[in-house]
């Protein structure tokens, strides 16, 4: 009987009673097959491989994560609970030390969901990542923590709600912004002013195949992640890197999916997008749990493939390494960058337009955070969308030094003699106030 190095812990979650329409590519046959292949590989019965249930996420532990407006109900549903329920059964169960790795197969998907939530964008209501992350460090005092997100479009909720955290590194992998959604993700971005660094962004040309891929984690991600140590590293494994899928334009395999998952190792992986349903996602999703669990996974070949075919191309070749230059270059000098940017401000605001692509809602947003050596800083967001609804919210740290908890009173203050409502009081280091 085969074993396991590694014990590994799944979960699925299929979503049946979610879509957005019944032939949308975010469907429940993005799993349903997967299933089917691991039922036909016979994973289940290799020892030391475990499937668990997932939980259902509770408000507390979406109100951690996201202000919504115009509250969690009416942007959630109950798949939304399970699917984010399922990546925090799998981070207890790596955290509790039952397993040694975790993949949690779900959807509906999350990484697009930014920290204010007024609809779907992206296919993504809320971050399911984001919610599990602070869960297990909630309950499992967990403080540093490394996500690596592989999906193929930029992870760019993600990267909004840990844009101020310094104990959070996030690292995105993605086809460059100016060629596909969401149109972000450049090496720039850098993060807040008391993280700035901690956000990393490699945008890779179409046509990148595994050499491209494989290359930017041996030689960008593993020293970044050496360098920032964090207690675990989340990947968020999309899939749609995958030469068949139908909305992106790149050339990874699924034996170069296996091989990335070898090298990452990641504690935890959750699924994100991937649209060839039949042709990639049962082979790509075997390989990672392969991978994850210490098996052989070289027998792992999709339809179509042919090495030849998508073999990365010379001057794709050139412009990847000349990224991952870069952004080594921006990540050994993000102090001095960090002194030159933000200078002597004792706040720094930001003044958005997010669009919700999937729902058609048009946010106006503006944040204010408080520049600090001493705690992470305190957050104001300032929201209003053209459904009417304008939220008005303020996030403590919880190590907040005495500077930053007075000006998150002054906020406070300006909230309730302001045209809100005290709606919610989620717990000591975070308000929201409700106007429509």
């Amino acid at each position: 009987m085969i074993k396991a190095d590694r014990k590994t812990g799944l979960v699925f979650f299929p979503a049946f009673d979610w879509a957005i329409d019944p032939t949308h590519p975010e469907r429940e046959e993005r799993l349903l097959y997967t299933q089917d292949q691991v039922f036909e590989e016979g994973l289940f019965d290799i020892d030391g491989i475990t499937e668990f249930k997932p939980d259902l996420v509770t408000h507390e532990d979406i109100r951690r994560v996201h202000f919504c407006a115009p509250d969690i109900e009416s942007v959630t549903t109950e798949s939304h609970l399970i699917s984010a329920g399922g990546a925090v059964t799998v981070g207890k169960a790596v955290m509790s030390g039952a397993v040694e790795k975790g993949f949690a197969l779900v959807r509906p998907p999350g990484h697009h969901a930014m920290r204010v939530v007024h609809g779907n964008r992206g296919f993504c209501n809320i971050n399911i990542e984001a919610i599990m992350i602070e869960n297990l460090r909630a309950k499992h005092g967990v403080r540093r923590v490394a996500i690596v997100d592989t999906d193929c479009h930029h992870g760019d909720g993600t990267q909004d709600i840990y844009w101020h955290d310094p104990d959070t590194l996030f690292i995105s992998i993605h086809q460059d912004g100016r060629t596909l959604y969401p149109g972000s993700g450049f090496i720039e971005e850098l993060g807040g002013p008391n993280a700035l660094g901690t956000t990393v962004n490699i945008p890779l040309p179409p046509l990148t195949s595994d050499e491209g891929y494989l290359w930017i984690i041996e030689n960008v991600v593993m020293p970044i992640l050496n360098d920032f140590q964090p207690e675990i590293v989340v990947n968020s494994a999309g899939q749609d890197n995958h030469f068949s899928d139908p909305l992106t334009n790149m050339n990874f395999s699924a034996q170069g999916y296996a091989e990335l998952t070898t090298m990452l190792s990641p504690d935890i992986a959750v699924l994100e997008g991937g649209y060839s349903i039949e042709g990639a996602l049962p082979y790509v999703n075997t390989g990672i749990i392969l991978a994850l669990a210490g098996i052989d996974y070289s027998g792992i070949k999709e339809p179509g493939f042919d090495a030849a075919r998508i073999a990365q191309p010379a001057e794709v070749t050139r412009q990847v390494r000349q990224v991952g230059q870069a952004v080594l270059s921006t990540w050994r000098e993000r102090e001095a960058l960090r002194a030159k940017l933000v200078g002597n401000h004792t706040s720094v605001s930001r003044r958005r337009n997010i669009m919700y692509d999937t729902d058609m809602i048009y946010e106006m947003q503006i944040d204010e955070v408080t520049v600090c050596q001493n705690c992470k800083g305190a957050l104001k967001v300032d929201s209003s969308s053209d459904t009417g609804h304008h939220l008005f919210g303020v996030q403590i740290p919880k190590d907040v030094c005495p500077s930053c908890r007075s000006k998150a009173e002054q906020w406070f203050d300006e909230a309730k003699s302001g045209p809100y409502t005290l709606r919610t009081m989620q717990d000591l280091d975070k308000q929201e106030f409700y106007d429509g």
